[in-house]
């Protein structure tokens, strides 16, 4: 801009002086005149120099204010195992936590998808920056390069394979039948502990694969009460209520290979956000402490908010989220994932814990 001005003075100068040079007394009053027009343009040139330096001061500081907002998108799942992830949205602790320890706002975009597929999907292609799922999905994510590591456990829950068949007793009954078996998806946390389960037990870790049917926990549930499937193995809420059921039994392999203390959510992060932008990361990891902090210390508090969006009376709420595990810490993770290895449920052996999650992590 600077240069701009000197050129539009010196072109101004030049006419002043080349109409001095030409003058005579018969020209006076025309000097005087280019003058007089110099001296307007000149003006004019000062005039629209300041103009143009303004406005690129407000282009500056409209730049500078962009630069200061975040942003982060984030897909969570159902269920009474997402609890801290619904108190983190439902009471703003993400930008509550960001504001105080950087003075800074962060708007935060949350997106409620079906399975963990699905958020595999929208952070490999940089549409989502947070997932919080299985942990099996998430350790086939990071050793497929998906480009996220574990920022975090969530929540440790009870499982178990109900029936509605007196017929069948153990997996005896199972193996080699046309029962079928209700749960999530093929290499869903569920379908793993399955094969744990049947590990456990001495037999192939697939023997059960061509018996499962995919349905969501809900749909397997009401499927099971109704008599269309014989097996469901689900999770909490749902397993506190088919518990409940006279007419359905449990085979009880399935919860004895993955007890609540195992790990069961975790939360998952991208490697760029983890990279390039550590408040925010940080942030994030904090806020979820103390959604988790809160179930633990005040579930009766938890409870009013997180029935709201579970669908459950308060006292249930309550009581199942009393039956949970909410911990940062991990548990199991990396024997999980060395199962997972063994039995062709991902390509890629990690070789430590390491590996899985990022470097504030603790646990197994």
């Amino acid at each position: 801009m600077k240069n701009k001005f000197v050129k539009t003075l010196a072109i101004c100068l030049g006419f002043s002086l080349l109409a001095a040079g030409c003058g005579n007394s018969g020209q006076n009053n025309q000097s005087a005149n280019g003058t007089e027009q110099d001296e307007a343009a000149n003006e004019n040139a000062q005039e629209e120099t300041a103009n143009e330096n303004a406005q690129e001061e407000t282009a500056d500081e409209n730049t500078e204010g962009d630069a200061g907002d975040a942003s982060l998108n984030i897909a969570y799942q159902y269920g009474l195992a997402y609890a801290p992830v619904g108190l983190m949205k439902e009471q703003g602790l993400i930008e509550k936590t960001y504001e105080e320890e950087t003075g800074k706002k962060v708007t935060v975009t949350w997106t409620q998808m079906s399975s963990g597929a699905d958020i595999n999907t929208g952070i490999s292609g940089g549409s989502l920056n947070v997932g919080f799922m299985g942990v099996g999905p998430a350790v086939t994510g990071v050793t497929k390069g998906v480009g996220y590591k574990i920022f975090s456990n969530v929540s440790g829950q009870e499982h178990g394979l109900m029936t509605n068949d007196e017929s069948i007793q153990s997996f005896d009954d199972l193996i080699g039948s046309d029962h079928q078996i209700a749960l999530v998806n093929i290499g869903s946390f569920q379908h793993i502990i399955l094969a744990l389960a049947l590990e456990n037990a001495g037999y192939d870790p697939h023997a059960l694969d061509s018996n499962i049917v995919a349905m969501a926990h809900p749909d397997g549930m009401s499927a099971l009460e109704s008599g269309n499937i014989s097996c469901h193995l689900t999770s909490s809420p749902y397993i506190f209520e088919e518990r409940g059921e006279e007419n359905l039994h449990e085979i009880k392999d399935v919860s004895d290979a993955w007890g609540v203390d195992g790990s069961f959510i975790v939360g998952v992060a991208s490697e760029t956000l983890h990279d390039n932008d550590p408040e925010l990361y940080q942030a994030l990891c904090d806020a979820l402490k103390e959604a988790i902090d809160m179930l633990n210390n005040s579930p009766e508090e938890a409870a009013k908010i997180t029935c709201e969006f579970d669908g459950n009376s308060e006292g249930d709420e309550l009581a199942y989220i009393k039956e949970s595990n909410y911990t940062v810490e991990t548990k199991g993770l990396f024997e999980l994932a060395s199962f997972m290895a063994r039995n062709n449920f991902i390509d890629t052996t990690p070789n430590a814990y390491e590996d899985l999650v990022f470097d504030n992590v603790t646990g197994d």
